[in-house]
């Protein structure tokens, strides 16, 4: 079982380190996502620490996005509004223990997920 563990903790570091840029981005908006999902689930189980310790990654996540935005583009500005908006839902889903809050914050990370995959499927990367 251990065996089987480190090889697909290899796979999956592997699979980073090959990225493109725009394959990063998509694997930290599914990341988001994962974690935002695993904090629901830890809220309908009363499981405080685990909604707080997955809530947060996923609050990294979004700072990750924001922090590597190119500001010399005018869509950046438009991105950076959203990371905002979504980063302040978490902070306070978490706060709250607000499912409501973090199901809206989910939405619009999937949003966002949903339109990176199409400007990749338009610009033909991978």
């Amino acid at each position: 079982m251990a065996q089987l563990r480190n090889a697909a903790q290899m796979y999956q570091a592997n699979s980073v380190n090959t990225a493109s840029p725009a394959k990063l981005t998509l694997m930290l908006y599914e990341g988001a996502i994962k974690f935002c999902n695993i904090a629901k689930e830890a809220m309908d189980e009363g499981n405080i620490e685990k909604t707080n310790i997955n809530i947060q990654k996923a609050e990294k996540i979004i700072v990750e996005l924001r922090v590597t935005l190119d500001m010399k583009y005018p869509v950046a500005k438009e991105f950076d509004g959203v990371y905002d908006y979504i980063y302040r839902r978490l902070v306070e889903a978490n706060m709250q223990k607000d499912k409501e809050i973090l199901e809206e914050a989910l939405k619009h990370i999937k949003t966002m997920r949903d339109t990176w995959k199409e400007v990749m499927r338009i610009n033909n990367v991978s």
